[in-house]
């Protein structure tokens, strides 16, 4: 049997006596595509935030998450970071604060393969950073390789961020509401350049979001999350045609997504 990139059993979050997450199970296999949706505080960046290892202080994660087979709760931040970057990467929600406002952004995609040693010196790094932004559609990489992140669009930025997600070739890619803050159109090619890339890689995807329409485009599979708990899940095409779940069918109603089980 094949081992998941990820799997979490038992994944609870809490502040103090209460828990925000609740009791989460969810895998991820090897090159999958899976969907996290829920509304606004059901829990799913919080889900994401505890895989990573990057809940704010005052949060507890219990429980246990396994990326390729190795614990991710309770491991100390030193492991934790040389995991992120290198087996995991992660694309934001919001570039400008994901991004350094005061570094290039060709050197900034450079750093994490220099900080990983999947580059032998800072020239390789930067030619494979020029060649990254290339890969992801930039319009005269070597010219974005020397911009500040204030000097290129929404759009544009969310493409560095992918490139610095994807630059040492993760087995896990985790995508956190990344089209959120784009247009349409813009969002339609962002969605474009991340199935393309993780098929091209092999790469396991988590994609988290409120849209239907996104995970009916993205994802092979969904879980749909309430209150913290994951409520239901299965292949997306069942899921979104012929919900079985209450609070999934009030989420279709919503968006007036029609998909045929």
């Amino acid at each position: 049997m094949t081992t998941p990139v990820l799997e979490a059993r038992g994944l609870d979050v809490s502040v103090g006596d209460t828990r925000l997450v609740r009791d989460v199970d969810l895998t991820v296999g090897p090159g999958e595509r899976v969907g996290l949706i829920g509304e606004s505080g059901s829990g799913k960046s919080l889900t994401a935030a505890a895989v990573m290892g990057l809940l704010p202080e005052e949060l507890t994660a219990t429980g246990s998450v396994t990326l390729a087979g190795e614990e991710l709760v309770g491991a100390a931040e030193a492991r934790l970071s040389r995991l992120r970057g290198r087996k995991m990467g992660m694309v934001f929600q919001e570039p400008m604060t994901a991004l350094n406002p005061a570094m290039r952004v060709g050197r900034q995609v450079a750093e994490v393969m220099l900080l990983h040693g999947t580059r032998p010196n800072r020239r390789a790094a930067w030619r494979a950073a020029v060649d990254l932004l290339d890969s992801v559609r930039l319009p005269d990489p070597e010219r974005t390789a020397r911009a500040y992140p204030h000097q290129l669009s929404g759009g544009q930025r969310q493409r560095v961020l992918l490139a610095i997600a994807l630059a040492n070739d993760p087995a896990l890619l985790i995508c956190d509401e990344p089209t959120t803050a784009l247009d349409v159109t813009v969002q339609a090619r962002i969605l474009e350049l991340i199935l393309a890339a993780t098929r091209e890689r092999g790469t396991a995807l988590l994609f988290i979001t409120h849209d239907l329409a996104v995970v009916a485009t993205v994802c092979e599979r969904v879980l749909v999350m309430y209150e913290g708990r994951i409520v239901e899940s299965g292949p997306t095409r069942r899921v979104l045609g012929a919900p079985e779940h209450e609070y999934t069918r009030r989420l279709l109603a919503a968006s007036d997504l029609e998909v045929s089980a």
